[in-house]
């Protein structure tokens, strides 16, 4: 999919009352070329963005801008990324990888929230399997930087996640609840139904209007989820992928963790 039909494909999924995340594919860069390379692509988005008026914003990991190379590399182009975002009154979510990188993924997110100016515009993923998460959570709430909690797709030893679901599970939804409660806009990105229906009605509960966070999924899985949340007055928004690093991006995954390819078979074709 190149950056065109992506931005048609985000059109198409405006029109259903869903909002897009476009991440253009790629890690681990390995020049400070490439990486500026890669962040025109995504100054490109941001623009086009702004031009055809679509409800869209941008997810970026910072192994593609150049983090193996340099943090500074990695945190200047990032910076910039933000800069045009606030620019063009849109956002830039700065993407989770592997746990070797989290603690200098958040300390970057977390220098480029604290320029006043810069605010608004960015925030970061939490990955619900890592043990430490409950702490990054109460640090970026105390902060107010926005968060996509999702469950995790690396692998990671025992030592550093639950190894078993059922704890990943119960761990995202404490997260979740506490991202609720706060005063800032987050998105909880699961296609499980249970958490799904076990979120709602803790914001039920709360009095936690639907305006105050959004649903997140994969572009094409749980279609059918996706429609009824929308129809049910919540906000969602899927995840849509571009790029010409699909395949590596998808062996590296399959690698990683097999379990993430048999999610997608199971899921992608339910509508």
């Amino acid at each position: 999919m190149s950056l065109d039909d992506a931005l048609r494909v985000a059109e198409e999924v405006n029109r259903q009352g869903i909002a897009v995340t476009l991440d253009s594919l790629g890690e681990s860069v390995t020049s400070e070329s490439a990486a500026h390379q890669a962040a025109d692509v995504y100054h490109k988005l941001l623009d086009a963005i702004a031009a055809r008026g679509i409800r869209a914003n941008i997810s970026v990991k910072l192994t593609q801008m150049g983090l193996e190379q340099s943090a500074n590399l990695a945190e200047s182009i990032a910076g910039n990324l933000v800069e045009h975002a606030r620019a063009t009154e849109n956002f830039v979510r700065i993407d989770m990888e592997d746990s070797r990188l989290t603690q200098v993924t958040l300390d970057i997110v977390r220098r480029i929230h604290a320029r006043p100016a810069m605010r608004s515009a960015v925030g970061v993923v939490i990955q619900s399997y890592l043990y430490r998460s409950q702490a990054d959570v109460e640090q970026l709430l105390a902060d107010g930087i926005r968060i996509r909690l999702c469950k995790g797709a690396y692998k990671e030893p025992p030592d550093v996640a639950y190894p078993r679901k059922t704890d990943v599970d119960a761990n995202f939804l404490k997260l979740s609840q506490m991202l609720l409660d706060s005063q800032t806009y987050h998105g909880l990105a699961t296609h499980d139904e249970a958490i799904v229906a076990a979120a709602k009605a803790y914001a039920a509960s709360r009095g936690i209007g639907r305006e105050h966070f959004e649903f997140q999924m994969l572009y094409g899985v749980r279609r059918d989820l996706q429609r009824n949340l929308v129809r049910d007055g919540y906000k969602v928004r899927v995840y849509v992928p571009f790029g010409t690093e699909w395949y590596p991006y998808f062996m590296r995954r399959l690698a990683e963790r097999p379990a993430n390819v048999l999610f997608l078979a199971r899921n992608f074709f339910r509508s």
